[in-house]
């Protein structure tokens, strides 16, 4: 009897009803947890997009979590006028970048909910690293064929090999060499490559590629410095395209920003792409923050005073100088306002509007 009720029930129009509803609240709900998902994975996707920016335009070695720190204790401070250390003021210098150049991180951290917000901020790191990551790879082998077409070492320099660069290979160690230095001297080279005294090199040396033509003034060592051609060839790889870091002679092509280049530093852009060059050049085959005797965080702070705390007008005016030459190298100039009232008038724009005038006159 128990057997016959059950097949009864089973065959009951309105348990089976029952049954789909159920089955279709059940399938509603997991459409929902999939689309969640899915909506929480773009999230990602797009602060991970968004990172990719931080160590290009913001720091280059500070984390963000350690920028948001810093300007939150600086708010629960009561005293405006507290002290603070060197490394405080460059944490905070950053996060006034950050904040300034994405506009909408203040907006979406005060709409989330803390584990969202912590899941953001993990986001925003793994896209500034994967794009550390690629830079670091992409200049690899491009710094490579620079050199072997600047150079012409022999044997050249192996672009899928690291072993091979350093200061064991010639033209690498030359554009290594301290500014201080002299490459062309034997026991400069043997110095620097058995590390002896006075010939360690350290992030205390301005080094050879970041000058002009590869040449320092032992009496002015401002002179050309940041003006190395192998620094114009990695920012325009990094910044513009691969391509357009062939040909860097002359100005480069597109608009005019240098008001958009004195806003800001610029960023230090191109501050990070000396730090890549290096690399690119040791012989070191995975990223470390100190190389040897050599610190790349202390070197990256090195460069960025030079452009942030001049020691007076006179080097602030020339650093304003260094900065609109670069951005006359990778970007050009527009000649557009230097044109006279006749040369527009002649131009077939104009002389065109001005000839149907007459004719319908």
């Amino acid at each position: 009897d128990g057997n016959v009720l059950q097949s009864n029930s089973e065959q009951d129009p309105s348990v089976q009803a029952r049954q789909r509803r159920r089955i279709a609240q059940l399938e509603e709900k997991l459409q929902v947890l999939e689309s969640g998902r899915a909506v929480k994975a773009r999230h990602m996707n797009y602060y991970m997009a968004r990172g990719r920016a931080i160590r290009r335009v913001v720091s280059l070695f500070d984390n963000i979590e350690d920028l948001v720190g810093e300007n939150d204790r600086r708010c629960d401070v009561d005293d405006d006028d507290a002290e603070t250390t060197l490394d405080q003021d460059r944490l905070q210098i950053g996060y006034i970048t950050f904040t300034s150049s994405m506009c909408w991180f203040m907006k979406k951290a005060l709409e989330m909910e803390y584990h969202d917000y912590l899941q953001m901020l993990k986001a925003l790191r793994q896209g500034a690293d994967g794009a550390q990551g690629d830079d670091t790879s992409k200049l690899k082998t491009l710094v490579a064929e620079w050199v072997n077409r600047e150079f012409k070492p022999d044997p050249p320099v192996d672009p899928d090999d690291k072993h091979s660069r350093g200061f064991i290979n010639d033209a690498c160690g030359r554009l290594l060499c301290p500014a201080e230095l002299d490459w062309s001297n034997p026991a400069v080279r043997a110095g620097i490559r058995d590390r002896s005294d006075g010939y360690i090199v350290t992030d205390l040396s301005f080094l050879t590629f970041l000058y002009e033509k590869y040449t320092a003034n032992p009496e002015d060592l401002e002179e050309g410095l940041f003006k190395g051609k192998i620094l114009v060839q990695g920012y325009k790889a990094v910044f513009t395209s691969p391509s357009s870091a062939k040909d860097i002679e002359g100005d480069g092509d597109g608009l005019d920003v240098i008001e958009n280049n004195r806003r800001a530093k610029r960023s230090l852009r191109e501050l990070k792409v000396k730090k890549h060059v290096r690399f690119a050049l040791s012989s070191v085959t995975s990223w470390q923050a100190v190389d040897g005797d050599f610190d790349y965080v202390q070197f990256w702070r090195t460069v960025v005073d030079f452009f942030e705390r001049p020691p007076g007008q006179d080097a602030r005016r020339r650093v304003d100088r260094l900065l609109e030459w670069w951005t006359r190298k990778v970007f050009g100039r527009k000649c557009r306002e230097e044109l006279s009232s006749e040369a527009k008038a002649s131009m077939s724009v104009n002389a065109l509007a001005q000839q149907r005038a007459q004719r319908d006159d």
